[in-house]
């Protein structure tokens, strides 16, 4: 498929000149409107992407100061509606709206009336179990159509979806379901992953017992469950029906603000956040990224005929939910369940290349750990072309999670430059004006699962810096701030959203007082969300991202609380205490070593430190091993006894100890030493030391 003629950003940029006489100089000057007049920007998506509502909205925006805010009140929406709209115009254009592959090479290709038909089918078989607006509907499914379909009749419904994925253990999903009680719990009793098939009707079994409010249970049956589950529904006998009660269902009109789905953001101490979306604004601001920033148009459309989206995801990171907004805006997704480096005893890393050549991807996402690991690996994309499988159709690279590596961004251009050669393919005429970075376009996005959105993205007509993302997204206000909470340019500090935008979390769920809401975004700075990254905007309007300025560990994109990995560590009894600190450095790999305190006389070996990471792939995922493990006479506390994790993060990259601690407030100060020597033999082993973290972060 040739590059869309026309960047969706410059279709809508010329719909309002034409509409309301709007004409910006630059993207600068676009931005700054979409910031500051915020009802006449946000009213313009709304317009632009032609929204329904049966009943008419009084106010875009109203209410106090972040959070105390409504958008839209009285308007009515339904996530399923908005996708449903594209249903004709795809099928005329013979159009498909999913492609799904597993690891084993099975193929399914679903349709648009296909996809509704099942939805229908299974919210008339939910509704039928009870189901009613605002229940709770749990789901531990892998990344398949199935789940696409499960979620789109949730929202059908006005339930409230919630998913993990299976490679999470027993323990980290029930601290996550337990807080919404759900009603429903959709399980798969297997997967296939990384070449095994593995099991999970145990797990299931044990979900079911430790969800005492749930009334049913509906399971996708695999082959590779080691025994029935019994007292279940099936799922395939649920959308397997066509009847009257399937043909004449609809999706229910919801309140602008009604819930969509429950999504978990950690932070260092308690239990996950439970974070709650709504439809309107899940819609409005996915349809700005997705479809303005990220350059992904309609299937169906002239303009973007052929359009294949596709973001490796599993359904625990926040990148699923966004594969998905592609339905929204009438994009074909294309979806990979397993593993995307093969084998772990033969790994393959052109696994999802030779995946996107089979299904003809157009827009190409990952994580960027990824594509550090493709590169490492020594993967050769010209070589896959010459043999057969066109990467041609790629005309464009994503990347989220953290920080893309300059050397990464610059050999994946220079990859994909060989391969436009080879297949007589043209550079993306609209991809780099002036820019040095290659021919293809790299929509390099940062964000988070918190308002499931980007703060920062991509630009199809703006000039690309490799290491850089091109811009701060329309409708966010995004600023960084310094120590004294002054907006500063090519200074790094904290990334702030001072204006808010509709995607921002309800409310967390059972949360009294919006307590902690209030202090996970808000009691930095009141009034203003403190994302918890450090950020530099350049003079260019371009934007890095620094890593993390708080504690949580960010694993390739996949938030998680110390406090989970505690109780995993903690569980074993050679522990007495333990502290892990993840390690961002720009260019370089993140680094996550776990410090733990064992009982007297023991010393930390081989098959300890095995039963630890046992201990953490077990009760959370093999994604939150630690890269060392290392003993230590104490783990620093405060007087009133809390762990110092953000410290000792701090020092280890590179900020000096009296910066980053007070001695005078700590229970045990002497154990520093330890700690100081410790990152002084870090640093002097890394290859170009570190980057300091900046002052007042």
């Amino acid at each position: 498929m040739p590059a869309p003629y026309t960047p969706q950003i410059g279709r809508y940029q010329d719909w309002l000149l034409q509409r309301h006489g709007l004409g910006f100089d630059d993207y600068d000057a676009l931005w700054r409107w979409s910031t500051t007049e915020l009802a006449a920007f946000w009213q313009s998506v709304w317009d632009h992407f032609a929204l329904e509502s049966p009943t008419p909205h009084h106010a875009v925006l109203e209410g106090a100061a972040m959070p105390h805010v409504r958008w839209f009140p009285g308007a009515q929406v339904n996530y399923a509606r908005q996708v449903w709209r594209h249903v004709e115009p795809a099928e005329a254009a013979g159009q498909p709206a999913i492609i799904a592959e597993d690891e084993l090479g099975r193929v399914r290709t679903v349709g648009w009336r296909e996809l509704q038909r099942d939805v229908a089918a299974l919210a008339v078989g939910l509704r039928a179990l009870g189901v009613r607006r605002g229940d709770r509907v749990a789901a531990y499914l892998p990344n398949l159509a199935e789940t696409v379909v499960a979620f789109l009749a949730c929202a059908s419904l006005g339930a409230i979806w919630s998913v993990c994925a299976p490679d999470m253990g027993t323990a980290a999903v029930l601290d996550r379901f337990r807080q919404i009680e759900p009603t429903v719990l959709i399980a798969a009793d297997g997967v296939h992953y990384a070449g095994r098939p593995l099991d999970r009707s145990a797990t299931v079994r044990e979900l079911r017992a430790g969800l005492p409010t749930l009334s049913h249970v509906v399971t996708l049956r695999t082959p590779y469950a080691a025994e029935r589950l019994t007292e279940t529904h099936d799922f395939a006998a649920l959308v397997d029906r066509d009847d009257a009660a399937v043909r004449d269902f609809a999706p229910e009109w919801l309140p602008f603000d009604h819930p969509l789905w429950i999504v978990y953001s950690s932070g260092t101490t308690g239990l996950p956040k439970p974070i709650v979306h709504g439809h309107g604004g899940i819609l409005l601001t996915t349809l700005a990224l997705k479809v303005l920033h990220n350059d992904i148009g309609p299937s169906y459309d002239p303009n973007s005929l052929g359009e294949r989206f596709h973001w490796y995801s599993s359904t625990g990171w926040v990148m699923w939910n966004a594969q998905i907004t592609g339905l929204t805006g009438g994009t074909t997704i294309v979806l990979y369940d397993g593993s995307p480096g093969g084998r772990k005893d033969e790994p393959d890393w052109t696994v999802l290349w030779r995946f996107a050549a089979r299904h003809r991807v157009t827009f190409f996402g990952a994580g960027a750990a990824f594509y550090g690991n493709v590169m490492k690996a020594g993967v050769d994309l010209a070589a896959l072309q010459a043999g057969g499988h066109d990467l041609s159709t790629i005309r464009a690279l994503g990347s989220t999670g953290s920080p893309l590596p300059e050397e990464v961004q610059r050999w994946g251009s220079a990859q994909l430059a060989r391969v436009y050669a080879l297949a007589g393919r043209p550079a993306d005429p609209a991809a780099l004006p002036g820019g040095p970075g290659g021919p293809v376009w790299w929509c390099n996005i940062s964000g988070g699962t918190d308002f499931c959105g980007a703060f920062i993205g991509g630009h199809r007509g703006l000039p690309q810096v490799p290491g850089q993302m091109q811009c701060r997204q329309l409708g966010c206000a995004v600023e960084a701030w310094d120590a004294d909470s002054r907006a500063v340019v090519g200074q790094v500090g904290e990334l702030v959203c001072v204006r808010p935008i509709p995607s921002m979390p309800l409310y967390f769920w059972n949360d009294e007082g919006n307590a902690r809401y209030l202090s996970s975004y808000f009691d930095t700075y009141p009034g203003v969300w403190h994302h918890g990254d450090w950020l530099e905007v350049r003079a260019d309007g371009g934007c890095v991202i620094y890593g993390r300025s708080d504690a949580t560990i960010n694993r390739h994109g996949l938030r998680m609380g110390t406090s989970e990995i505690y109780a995993a560590v903690e569980a074993l009894p050679e522990v007495l205490d333990s502290l892990v600190v993840d390690l961002e450095y720009l260019g370089r790999e993140s680094f996550m070593p776990l410090f733990v305190v064992l009982r007297p006389g023991l010393t930390l070996d081989e098959p300890l430190r095995e039963r630890l990471r046992d201990a953490i792939r077990r009760a959370l995922s093999p994604r939150f091993v630690p890269d060392a493990i290392e003993q230590v006479p104490d783990i620093p506390r405060t007087l009133s006894g809390k762990k110092q994790e953000l410290p000792i993060k701090k020092l280890l990259l590179g900020q000096p100890l009296e910066r980053v601690v007070n001695r005078d407030a700590m229970a045990n100060p002497d154990c520093l030493a330890w700690y100081v020597a410790y990152a002084q033999t870090r640093q002097a082993q890394a290859p170009g030391g570190t980057r300091p973290a900046p002052a007042g972060s």
